[in-house]
């Protein structure tokens, strides 16, 4: 899968999220290793700690299908702008994906790429 399918993917994710707090639909697409995708969107609840983000949706789907490997993911939103993991992902993309690339988009399909280094560069590590 290109880079710009999986950014493609996660556009069309972003209708599937459930949204009714914030109005803030977040789409994701994650590429593992053998070139499966698992989609995630964000899933809010009224007890917004129980709040789920489409990164972590999708990490979540993966490893629950026995995954482990994993090469990209792409993640966008109702937004204007690029959509950036919130810091609660980033630690989630430190410690699940060493080698991850991350391209962040905005609604027009573009985006940029980082490492999990970029977005968390002093992680928190045991």
């Amino acid at each position: 899968m290109t880079d710009r399918e999986l950014v493609l993917r996660a556009l069309d994710n972003r209708a599937n999220a459930y949204a009714p707090y914030s109005k803030f639909q977040v789409g994701a697409a994650l590429l593992c290793a053998d070139g499966r995708v698992f989609d995630g969107c964000n899933v809010e609840c009224g007890s917004y700690g129980a709040t789920i983000c489409a990164e972590r949706t999708a990490f979540v789907s993966a490893i629950a299908a026995g995954e482990r490997e994993f090469a990209a993911l792409a993640v966008s939103s109702s937004g204007e702008d690029f959509c950036m993991p919130c810091g609660i992902c980033r630690q989630f993309i430190f410690e699940l994906a060493p080698n991850l690339r991350v391209l962040c988009a905005n609604p027009n399909g573009e985006w940029r790429e980082y490492s999990r280094d970029d977005l968390l560069p002093h992680a928190f590590e045991l």
